[in-house]
């Protein structure tokens, strides 16, 4: 059986890295999708690293994406004003896991992303 280069199993869409995901996590995300667009409703959705993501005004803004045992959330620096409202998942310095059971409050999301924005920390 002949291999498929790993370039061509890259998704080249963020619906196309959605579709690839189990039931759990594709629900999970497209929450978290849906709270970032409410939050950054001028943002446009990009496939960045190889996980999709979100720019704003052509830079990056945030991202997501799925691992075997958890989902992602990637807002940057972000991550360490809200520490306390995170309690609970999983962070580090510009990351927020969770698993696909536990999504993210959507409120939380949407309160990180507008941080972000308004800090213009999303070069």
């Amino acid at each position: 059986m002949k291999r498929l280069p790993k370039s061509a199993t890259k998704p080249k869409t963020f619906d196309g890295y959605l579709e690839s995901l189990s039931e759990d996590q594709r629900a999970a995300l497209e929450k978290l999708r849906k709270a970032i667009r409410a939050a950054a409703p001028k943002a446009e959705e990009c496939i960045s690293y190889g996980i999709p993501a979100f720019r704003l005004n052509g830079k990056f803004l945030v991202g997501l994406g799925a691992a075997a045992t958890h989902c992602s959330f990637y807002p940057g620096s972000t991550v360490q004003a809200y520490v306390r409202e995170l309690k609970g998942y999983q962070t580090s310095k510009g990351t927020v896991r969770f698993p696909a059971s536990k999504p993210l409050p959507a409120a939380l999301v949407r309160k990180i992303v507008k941080t972000r924005i308004a800090n213009g920390g999303f070069a």
